[in-house]
């Protein structure tokens, strides 16, 4: 039995079947890079799901842990500390608003459970409205309220009944989701691009119909930037250039994910009359904004600044785009591409993403099958050039690969 047969074997006997691992043990990180027990680089076109956007091992969020590690770890959130402050000092500085105000959590999930909790006691306190308009195709969590608020039926289904409170339209029909909102809705919540749906962009129109639709009743309007925030599509924030230059401002936003690089930590922000919903005892975390992860995050905020690299997700996403169009050129299985930024699909002609992730990975390349047809890559930020060629390279082989198996 070699290393990943028994390593297999172990998972198999331990841990819960919840997951469809490929076959790979991962061992170390560096960079933009993983490597295997035997010592084998791969080139992480994936960021464990748009996560470590600095990369593996980055230095100074490992000096930001460590030095945090060694001074103060946990005391609950019954006390004061100063990470958590200067964290969500330096996230209202991102967004512009001078006076956001944040709740820290530890994932997505709680972020989106958190944004859903805050806009139904708004809309209990203000017109008795608890009801919530989101999209199809959009993913927001597995907990419960943030699974059904999740646009996909196929993952409601193993635990309904969830309760009638939410109502979906399609993701690309401002008018359906115009004439979802009444007064007995409590907000609308959003993504920028569907990550988990197949990165697919949500239209422009969509977007503003939702702005419209909260005003209107007095909603709130959620966006959902787990997966989006923290420069992957070129901006701070997906919602800050979905419009080109005419944002649609939403009144709460979730974070988690590439936050604190691989850390586990959430947060949303709001503004304006949502930032004061929450009073003590309406919502709390015993592990949420704890000084290790904040002071993860911190670093990470400085290092996205002071690099340049919202310009270098949104250089590196032109020429992903250009060198996947020259790819389709001469290579009949890939079909296009879309997505933003550092958060893009590429489309194939048949629904055979996974066996061209398969291939990829046999070539050195870490890439995800989002759909059937499309294969997903969230690479780091810290991309060099060179780096950023391999990947496209290791790709275009790998779909060559694909296509002779077929």
């Amino acid at each position: 039995m070699d290393d990943l047969d028994a390593v297999r074997v172990r998972e198999g006997a331990a841990l819960m079947h919840t997951y469809r691992r490929l076959p790979v043990a991962f061992e170390r990180g560096r960079g933009a890079w993983l490597f295997d027990g035997a010592g084998r680089a791969y080139l992480d076109g994936l960021s464990g799901l748009a996560v470590t956007g600095l990369g593996h091992a980055h230095p100074e969020v490992t000096d930001a842990v460590s030095g945090q590690a060694a001074t103060l770890v946990h005391t609950s959130n019954l006390y004061y500390t100063r990470p958590q402050i200067a964290l969500a000092e330096g996230l209202a500085a991102t967004f512009g608003w001078s006076d956001a105000r944040t709740f820290f959590c530890n994932s997505g999930a709680e972020a989106n459970e958190a944004a859903i909790k805050l806009a139904r006691l708004h809309g209990r306190r203000h017109r008795d409205a608890v009801h919530v308009v989101a999209l199809t195709g959009s993913f927001h969590g597995r907990t419960l309220g943030a699974l059904r608020v999740t646009g996909d039926p196929d993952k409601h289904r193993p635990f309904e009944p969830l309760g009638g409170w939410v109502t979906h339209v399609p993701y690309d029909d401002a008018d359906a989701l115009t004439a979802a909102v009444d007064d007995g809705t409590s907000a609308v919540l959003v993504e920028v691009v569907q990550g988990e749906g197949g990165v697919r962009p949500v239209p422009p129109q969509v977007l503003r119909a939702a702005r419209a639709a909260c005003d209107r009743v007095g909603a709130l309007l959620i966006v959902d930037e787990v997966q989006t925030g923290l420069g992957r599509l070129g901006s701070w924030y997906g919602w800050q250039r979905a419009l080109d230059g005419d944002p649609v401002r939403p009144d709460v936003v979730c974070l988690a994910k590439s936050l604190a690089n691989g850390l586990p930590i959430g947060a949303i922000v709001a503004h304006g009359e949502a930032a004061k919903v929450f009073e003590p005892g309406d919502h709390a975390t015993t592990f949420g904004g704890g000084p290790v992860v904040c002071a993860a995050a911190l670093a990470v905020l400085g290092v996205i600044d002071r690099d340049g690299l919202l310009g270098r997700a949104a250089e590196l996403g032109h020429r992903f785009t250009a060198g996947v169009e020259a790819l389709s050129r001469v290579q009949p299985l890939v079909d296009g591409h879309r997505g933003r930024g550092l958060l893009q699909a590429v489309t194939l002609t048949r629904p055979v993403a996974s066996q061209v992730v398969m291939a990829a990975l046999d070539e050195g390349l870490i890439v995800n099958a989002v759909a059937p047809d499309a294969v997903r890559f969230a690479p780091p930020l810290i991309l060099t050039d060179d780096e950023f060629d391999q990947m496209l390279a290791r790709f275009g082989a790998a779909v060559t690969a694909a296509e002779q198996e077929l």
